[in-house]
């Protein structure tokens, strides 16, 4: 049996000199590797299996990291990771302390750009061509590698438009695969399939009309190709645009035929590729299936209700709509700001719609959410999916900033459950004529209550709720962290000092409680899942000090730096927000 190539492969430097025809071994190797790893450690894997031959090729061929390659979103970029100097620690992607899922600049002087959300890659690298040619660095490659969900993405054509008018040595690479985390939706996908097919003709050619010296498409998976047209484009001066085909999943036949399922698909037999079963009766629901069933049975009785997302129907749970009722259930791609202004014009035409968004993609769309709804007071229902800490995607993902830039924009409601049913209640009530736009924040992952589909109740909107007396210490929470407040006070033995205060408005306060808090105790404790500058701790704060109370207040959250990726117990440990700590924070007052 011959020796393995990748255990001998530290960098590109090693890579090329390999001789070009023992690359396709390397390629299944590598692919082995990830799948290896990733069965057991969980992760991304479709797209980073799908783009094995072009990750090869690419560092085969660019002198990196002279050359600078940058990769749109990363999910695709674990190959890129273990070529680079990070085989031997591969294994603790995303884990604690470990690397990170996606490229990062203070990780690798190979990951050139940081990134995490999509659309970004082709910005990224024409901002660093123009910067090399102006320190005269003419023959300094840079590279952008997209994917086509990602490409139709608004920001992805700014620079495009621009690059078309510049010299600037720039290859934009397409990775066609016709899928991104769901499969891909648009006019634009319809149009790159036609171009697939051959029906497109060549004078037709959109990218071509943008001023870039277009080829293709090609074969991804073909390695010889590959080299033999990155060569040909690397001599090659100004824009250029290199259309690829490739299989997401490639070499994992259960993850190219479910190529949805195996975009993460957790611990997997690395073998068969059959997912390893989670237990999962008896359990909560995911917040995003309370969200998607409660969104079905709302719009069943409100012919009215539409329901939107840019680019996650499987993540948000908006499937279940988009099965049932297609005709009123929306995926527009990765296209936040015109998923929240759609929504805003289909509210001026009486439609009560509920416009679903990761809240750390909602920041893609302030501008949209200030401007186009809450400036025309138009009553869009946000529902801000993954708020609060996320887990190990990681910094570019947690969703710990919604309270902070959300709460300073008048007319809009900022409503935070505590629970799967206050979650339920809080949809119901948003889609009864409520004359404001609403923002309702929950978190990743499973709730609390197995019997969650109780009849619906109208909740009063700006009403805190009293959990737990006590006399002295007043404990103010917001969203679902409220129930580690629940836990640790039932480790401890003073708990009857503490009140407990649950705030499920941020926005509007209610101040009357707020009153009365202040009256009644000398010490306010606030805690959120969210970041304490600018949150819901700093509102009660303003509060107590516009009344003069002589109260003191102590803010726990998410600290003043960007949280790295771990668990959501990790990140919670590392913020003192978990259990735990609470618990010996409050035995220590």
């Amino acid at each position: 049996m011959s020796e393995k190539l990748l255990p001998n492969i530290q960098s590109p430097v090693d890579l090329r000199q390999l001789p070009v025809e023992q690359l396709p071994v390397l390629a299944q190797e590598l692919r082995d590797f990830i799948i290896d790893i990733v069965a057991v450690k969980e992760g991304h894997l479709g797209a980073s299996l799908g783009v094995v031959e072009l990750t090869i090729a690419l560092h085969y061929i660019f002198n990196t990291p002279e050359d600078l390659l940058v990769w749109d979103v990363g999910h695709q970029a674990y190959g890129h990771k273990i070529l680079t100097e990070r085989a031997e620690i591969f294994h603790t992607n995303r884990q604690l302390n470990g690397i990170s899922g996606f490229p990062k600049r203070s990780e690798s002087i190979y990951d050139t750009f940081g990134v995490g959300h999509s659309s970004t890659a082709i910005s990224a690298a024409l901002g660093m061509a123009i910067a090399s040619n102006l320190k005269g660095e003419t023959e300094k490659q840079h590279i952008a590698v997209i994917g086509d969900a990602s490409i139709a993405s608004g920001m992805a054509f700014e620079g495009l438009n621009h690059a078309g008018v510049t010299d600037a040595n720039l290859l934009v690479i397409l990775n066609d695969n016709a899928i991104g985390i769901d499969p891909s939706v648009g006019a634009l996908k319809d149009y790159l399939t036609s171009v697939k097919a051959g029906k497109n003709p060549k004078e037709n050619n959109m990218i071509s009309s943008l001023n870039f010296d277009y080829s293709g498409p090609i074969d991804g998976h073909d390695i010889p190709l590959l080299l033999s047209e990155l060569n040909r484009l690397k001599n090659k001066k100004g824009p250029k645009f290199l259309h690829i085909i490739t299989t997401k999943g490639k070499g994992l036949e259960q993850a190219e035929k479910d190529q949805v399922k195996y975009h993460a698909p957790g611990k997997f037999d690395k073998v068969t590729g059959e997912i390893i079963p989670k237990s999962e009766d008896h359990l909560p629901p995911k917040f995003q299936d309370v969200f998607g069933l409660t969104l079905v049975e709302l719009a069943r009785q409100n012919e009215k209700i539409i329901g939107i997302t840019p680019a996650m129907p499987t993540g948000s749970s908006m499937k279940f709509m988009m099965e049932e009722i297609p005709s009123r259930a929306f995926d527009v791609g990765i296209a936040e700001q015109h998923a929240v202004t759609l929504a805003a014009g289909m509210a001026t035409q009486g439609m009560v719609v509920f416009c679903n968004i990761y809240s750390t993609f909602l920041q893609r769309a302030y501008d949209q959410v200030i401007h186009d709804v809450a400036l025309q007071d138009l009553p869009v229902i946000f529902c801000l999916d993954r708020a609060g800490l996320v887990g190990e995607d990681g910094a570019t993902h947690q969703g710990v900033f919604d309270i902070a830039y959300l709460s300073c924009i008048p007319n809009l409601i900022l409503f935070a459950p505590l629970n799967e049913i206050e979650l339920r209640n809080g949809m119901y009530t948003a889609q009864t004529g409520l004359e404001h736009p609403i923002a309702i924040r929950y978190p990743r992952g499973r709730g609390y209550i197995r019997n969650w589909q109780l009849p619906f109740e109208k909740i009063e909107i700006g009403k805190a709720r009293l959990l737990q007396k006590g006399t002295q210490t007043a404990i103010l929470s917001t969203g679902t962290i409220g129930n580690n407040i629940t836990a640790a006070l039932n480790e401890i033995q003073d708990a009857a000092l503490f009140s407990h205060y649950h705030f499920p408005f941020i926005k509007p306060l209610d101040e009357q409680s707020l009153h009365e808090i202040c009256n009644t105790h000398t010490t306010i404790i606030t805690i959120e899942d969210g970041s304490i500058i600018g949150g819901f701790g700093s509102l009660v704060t303003a509060f107590i000090t516009d009344n003069n109370y002589p109260v003191s207040v102590k803010k726990l959250g998410v600290p003043d730096f960007f949280i790295e990726h771990g668990t959501v117990i990790e990140q919670q440990q590392s913020c003192k927000i978990d259990v735990i700590s609470l618990k010996n924070f409050l035995s220590s007052l």
